[in-house]
């Protein structure tokens, strides 16, 4: 019997169709694994904060500080684009006391700093400019080291705008990972990784009022959108802020933003309980000046 073109293709398609169909009753039935769904996602605590001046740096854009005995180490940032001249300039890390007084001065070959750090004996310096990566010199200006950010291409692991010395490991506000790296400072080998949450981010302080500890970080932005009445029109702006992740977990735990004509911060460090910042009085790329009436100070973080 001969089968034409059509019946043939007919056939094969119902023959098809029953092996589908076969199959689909051999499916196994939908069963309960125990998988918990997602819930809810965890309120996160939000406050206003406020800032008070305690004393104004006497030179250049200050970008990082870190607390120690007695004082206060203050990192310069006066990069291409920001200084006067253009030309590549040592930038100084300044150690002052707490009425201002300028107690030591290192120079380093770091430019751009956005991020300082004081551990080891040493001051720490985050280039953002030129040869970038993490400078290590000691109190007499030589240089120790000098590295690139791990987990990035081995000559430009990206800019820095962040520095933290704690328990004898630094932590890093790395650029190019978007993220706060723990790094062993002998090895230089990367152990832990915070992903950073906000568009923007800056300096970073520790504090021990959570179990296992928690990072305060800068942010640029607060997050939160608000609109200003400016010449008779709404304008979108926000406020700089602040971030707290858990140290152990990475979780976020808090966040803030800054009220309205407060100083503009950069840096972070923590004394007594209180964050300590600094008002570089830099704006981004392209300007030289923020305009804040804050610039150069070294200022107190007070929460609402």
């Amino acid at each position: 019997m001969r089968v034409g073109k059509r019946q043939f293709l007919a056939g094969f398609g119902l023959a098809v169709a029953g092996g589908l169909a076969a199959a689909a009753q051999d499916y196994p039935k939908g069963k309960n694994l125990g998988a918990v769904p997602p819930g809810r996602r965890k309120e996160v605590p939000h406050h206003k904060v406020t800032t008070t001046n305690l004393f104004k740096v006497p030179d250049g854009y200050p970008n990082g500080i870190a607390v120690v005995p007695g004082g206060v180490w203050v990192a310069e940032q006066k990069a291409q684009g920001y200084g006067r001249s253009g030309n590549p300039v040592k930038e100084a890390a300044w150690l002052f006391d707490w009425n201002g007084k300028k107690q030591k001065t290192v120079l380093t070959d770091s430019a751009n700093t956005s991020g300082f750090a004081f551990g080891n004996g040493h001051v720490w310096m985050g280039a953002n400019g030129g040869d970038e990566g993490i400078y290590e010199v000691d109190t007499d200006g030589r240089l120790v080291s000098h590295r690139q950010i791990p987990l990035g291409p081995a000559n430009n692991g990206g800019g820095c705008h962040g520095l933290m010395f704690h328990d004898g490991k630094l932590w890093i506000v790395a650029n190019w990972l978007k993220g706060i790296l723990r790094v062993d400072p002998a090895s230089w080998q990367p152990e832990f990784m915070i992903p950073i949450t906000t568009d923007r981010w800056h300096g970073i302080a520790w504090t021990d009022d959570v179990p296992g500890g928690a990072i305060w970080m800068v942010t640029g932005s607060s997050d939160v959108d608000r609109y200003v009445m400016q010449d008779g029109k709404l304008h979108h702006t926000t406020t700089s802020g602040l971030v707290k992740y858990s140290a152990a977990t990475g979780e976020l735990l808090e966040t803030a933003e800054f009220e309205e004509g407060t100083a503009d911060p950069h840096g972070l460090a923590m004394r007594d309980g209180k964050l300590i910042s600094c008002d570089a009085g830099v704006g981004p790329p392209g300007f030289e000046g923020t305009g804040s009436p804050s610039a150069g100070y070294i200022f107190e973080i007070n929460f609402i």
